[in-house]
Order: C-alpha cells, then structure tokens, then sequence
C-alpha cells in the first residue's frame, strides 16, 4: 500500500457545488427584483391627495383675493369678499368632486 493519495480531480463533486452557488445566486436576483419597489418617486395616491389639497386651497384663495379686489374698489367691504369665498369653495368643491369621479389610469 502506497501512503500516495490517487491524483483524480473531484470534479463531480464541484460541479455540484458551482451549479448550487449559480441557483442561489439566481434566486437572490429574482428575490431582490421581487421585493424591489414598483413605483419610483411619489405614488399615484400620494399625488391625487396633493392635487385635491391645492384644489381645495386654490379655491378659497382665489374667491378671497378677488372677493377682496371686489370690495377695495366697489366699497362693498364684507359682502364681495364672503360672497366670493362662497363661490371659490363651490368651485373647490365640484373639482374635488370631478377628481374622484373620475377612473383611475
């Protein structure tokens, strides 16, 4: 008996192991895709709420401000102003209404 260990190369053995590394690796990227987020930057929810916020707010300043002009120069000081605000609120009101009416893309 010869204390020399035979000199065959373990290739089944590691070929085994490389195609086991390959699958994980390619798991790892499917996981990775999989757990990606779908949406880049803000969401669609995110900007219907913002533009029925601006909707809302651009209404009730701009009935005020013209409602103001109204009263500056008519001298009708708290009625242009009220009845504008009034107004300016309605129009919010029926965009808003509009937006969410509508379907979604």
């Amino acid at each position: 008996m010869s204390d020399e260990t035979p000199e065959r190369d373990p290739i089944g053995e590691d070929a085994r192991i490389d195609a086991l590394g390959e699958r994980l690796k390619a798991a790892r990227e499917r996981e990775n895709q999989r757990n990606r987020p779908q949406v880049q930057g803000a969401d669609a929810s995110y900007k219907l709420g913002n533009r029925v916020l601006a909707e809302l707010l651009g209404g009730m300043l701009g009935g005020a401000v013209i409602g103001w002009v109204i009263d500056h120069f008519a001298g009708t000081s708290p009625w242009g102003l009220l009845v504008m605000l009034f107004l300016g609120i309605v129009v919010a009101f029926r965009n808003i209404i509009r937006i969410s009416s509508r379907r979604p893309d």
